[in-house]
């Protein structure tokens, strides 16, 4: 993706070199895979995500801060996001402006490493990327990408990072317009199964805005980027996950939707370009 040499956002707070000594969270790589699996893309509905959040963090240690000088590779890292992080900044007003939603408000985006303090809890980077509606926030653990390659089989590149910072961004958008309060609302009176399609319908959108925002940046996009991005939802689809992690698939418990949805309403975001096609509700719930 091309982004070197472009405008970077005012809304980035980078606490990475900020570590910490202590214990790790219990259990370690395994309570992470755990974490990673239910929650990944998680924190858009702040309610499910911040118990989890509380408990990890929570199980940590008292922990001594200690501070290092970034690399110049996470120097250069923290750039690409925030300069993505201003694409988005820039989608985003004229689509409000276009369709006459408002004024855009910007979110901040948080990079850390190990752990982190936010409005929805204490957080590991076990959770992943998220969002968290309370402060209106991106928290952003760049080591999950990582994680995205080798355990999740996702191609990599730099368009895979930029679409789950579109996904989480399209979250920030959910709670602008109010959807995120309404699926809240819903979810608290309807039966569990019922309430994980109303968490597919919420992840699927937030595809579709991830899709309708590279629509809005195609004059940034390089060959393979699309791939990449279908690669990284493709992994993460509940289907994938459940066959690579228990063997056997059970659509009930889906809360992400299936790969081919993940990448149906990313391409439909995209080929539209339009934010009143991505009415996933209506599509999944009717």
């Amino acid at each position: 993706m091309k982004w070197q040499g472009n405008r970077k956002s005012g809304n980035l707070e980078d606490r990475r070199g900020m570590g910490s000594k202590g214990k790790l969270v219990a259990g370690g790589g395994v309570v992470a895979v755990i974490v990673i699996l239910l929650q990944l893309f998680g924190g858009e509905t702040g309610q499910q995500l911040a118990p989890l959040i509380e408990q990890v963090g929570n199980s940590q240690s008292s922990q001594q801060v200690e501070q290092r000088e970034l690399t110049s590779e996470e120097q250069k890292m923290g750039d690409f996001m925030s300069t993505i992080l201003a694409y988005t900044e820039d989608t985003w007003s004229q689509v409000f402006r276009e369709n006459n939603l408002g004024t855009y408000k910007e979110p901040k985006m948080v990079l850390f490493t190990d752990a982190v303090s936010t409005g929805c809890g204490n957080a590991s980077s076990a959770s992943g990327p998220f969002y968290c509606p309370a402060d209106q926030k991106l928290y952003m653990d760049l080591a999950f990408f990582d994680e995205l390659k080798t355990r999740f089989g996702a191609k990599g590149g730099d368009f895979a990072i930029a679409y789950v910072t579109a996904h989480e961004v399209g979250h920030h958008i959910q709670t602008l317009l109010g959807t995120s309060s309404k699926v809240r609302q819903l979810q608290s009176q309807a039966s569990t199964t019922e309430a994980n399609r109303l968490s597919v319908a919420q992840e699927l959108q937030a595809d579709f805005y991830a899709g309708l925002w590279a629509h809005y940046n195609k004059q940034y996009l390089e060959a393979g980027d699309i791939d990449e991005a279908l690669s990284a939802a493709n992994a993460v689809g509940d289907d994938a996950i459940q066959k690579r992690t228990r063997g056997s698939v059970n659509s009930d418990s889906f809360t992400h939707g299936t790969s081919q949805q993940r990448k149906e309403w990313f391409m439909k975001g995209y080929n539209s370009g339009d934010i009143r096609q991505g009415d996933t509700f209506s599509a999944l719930l009717n």
